[in-house]
């Protein structure tokens, strides 16, 4: 593609955007933080991963071999609180929420291509915690704990753009043991009746940190080019990565390009378990449909906050079903529609908005993943199929709105285009094209209840006639 379609991405820790340059060529290598599973994944973290997911989509349209790796946090203060709270073992709650986590990413048709768990690399932890400590990085305080030394980190603050050392301090019951208040933890040592695994320093777990540095390099290597989260994990979380992994592998940078999604805000407040303002993926995922909610997820700039509200994802619904007719409209007229050999000025004209539009969707998308630009291009697509193909329907305009249609669908991920019974079709189609023809003689003739009738009995069949003066098209739609 031309210089004006490369890839950028706005990188945090530069505070500006950056070219993709992968650090293997046309490979793109992501992480991106996935859930500690202690509750139900809600609407918040289902942004974060659509919006991944849909970058990986684009990037695999752009010709980019893109690995994407996600993990599940399955061991960490909040499940042993919870199992605690619900009088369980921490295990079961780990495998009952990881359960409602990967049905939401299915149900979205989120595609990860690889979720390593915590628990089944801890021995890789403490060899990396180990070499942190025998590089002066880290020291094992008398409790047999594990802590990180800030201070022999030099750029430790710039990602998050904190630089008083005092608004770092983390884990306020460590304080104590600790060389200075904000040391983070590595390894933490075991308390009664916590689950623990053995290590050189005594029974433990891992800290929180430690484990998205180790799993990302173990399956991405010592660099890599897309580091994606929430921007509530730019700190402490992705900072405290980023000072152990440069640390560890004296390699800077560690990520090529740091990505952060917007919160998602109920009212004035971000959603979160801590307030209680949850709204479950599952219980969304009943009322609504998992295209409406990709929609709804990408309808504003993924570094912006996105506000939960009914009569928002209401409005994208309409688009979404929008663009489901449309595909179904131009799948069905691809194979009626004339194949001319002549083409007047305004079926020209028609074809080169449907071009621009296909060129205005890559500039949208390659410019910091402008997903709501590119919305706006689908718009302005679905009106044209709506005003002026669906109609008059010419071979040449209708493959052209069809290709940047499933273009954008293969992008956002909006509804599956399922194979289809060519003969049952042709059927289907040619039956349709007889009501149709009877209707039409009814209408001509003034006979407009019997008319009216047929059009009512195909609705509750799924069937929508749509008439424009005598002539009629149809789309197949949701039972009434």
């Amino acid at each position: 593609m031309s210089h004006d379609y490369r890839i950028k991405l706005y990188d945090t820790l530069s505070k500006s955007e950056k070219e993709l340059d992968p650090v293997e060529p046309q490979i793109v290598k992501m992480y991106v933080c996935g859930p500690t599973v202690y509750d139900y994944t809600h609407i918040g973290h289902g942004r974060v991963y659509v919006v991944y997911d849909s970058l990986k989509r684009y990037l695999s349209l752009r010709g980019y071999n893109v690995l994407h790796v996600m993990n599940i946090t399955d061991i960490d203060d909040k499940i042993i609180r919870r199992a605690i709270e619900d009088k369980k073992s921490w295990e079961e709650i780990v495998e009952e929420y990881t359960r409602d986590y990967l049905d939401g990413l299915s149900k979205l048709r989120v595609s990860v291509d690889h979720h390593p768990r915590v628990t089944q690399h801890i021995e890789e932890i403490i060899e990396f915690i180990q070499q942190l400590i025998d590089k002066g990085y880290a020291y094992v305080a008398p409790s047999g704990s594990v802590y990180f030394e800030v201070d022999k980190y030099d750029d430790y603050g710039r990602l998050s753009g904190r630089s008083e050392k005092e608004l770092w301090s983390q884990e306020q019951e460590y304080l104590n043991e600790k060389k200075k208040p904000y040391d983070f933890a590595l390894w933490k040592a075991a308390k009664p009746g916590e689950p623990y695994w053995e290590s050189p320093w005594g029974k433990g777990r891992p800290g929180w940190h430690i484990e998205c540095s180790v799993m990302s390099s173990k399956y991405l290597g010592d660099r890599f080019d897309i580091h994606g989260g929430g921007t509530d994990l730019i700190f402490p979380h992705h900072e405290n990565e980023r000072a152990q992994s440069e640390s560890y592998y004296g390699k800077k940078p560690w990520v090529s390009i740091w990505m952060h999604t917007g919160l998602l805000m109920v009212g004035a407040d971000k959603m979160s378990k801590s307030l209680g303002n949850i709204i479950p993926l599952k219980d969304a995922l009943k009322k609504w449909n998992p295209g409406t909610l990709r929609l709804w997820y990408l309808h504003v700039h993924y570094r912006k906050p996105l506000s939960f509200t009914e009569e928002g994802l209401e409005q994208v619904d309409k688009i979404y079903n929008r663009a489901v007719a449309a595909y179904e409209l131009l799948h069905k007229l691809l194979p009626e529609s004339k194949e001319l050999h002549y083409l007047r000025s305004e079926d020209l004209k028609i074809a080169r908005e449907l071009l621009n539009l296909s060129a205005e969707m890559h500039r949208a998308l390659s410019d910091d993943f402008n997903t709501p630009q590119a919305i706006a291009v689908l718009n302005e697509l679905l009106s044209i199929v709506f005003r002026e193909i669906q109609y008059n329907p010419k071979h040449m305009l209708t493959l052209l709105a069809l290709r940047t249609l499933r273009t954008i669908n293969y992008v956002f991920g909006l509804f599956e285009e399922k194979e289809v019974d060519r003969e049952s079709e042709l059927l289907l189609n040619g039956v349709m094209r007889v009501l149709i023809d009877v209707r039409k003689e009814l209408r001509r003739r003034g006979i407009y209840d019997l008319a009216d009738s047929i059009r009512s009995e195909l609705l509750k069949l799924g069937v929508q006639l749509m008439d424009k003066g005598l002539e009629t098209t149809w789309i197949t739609v949701k039972k009434k």
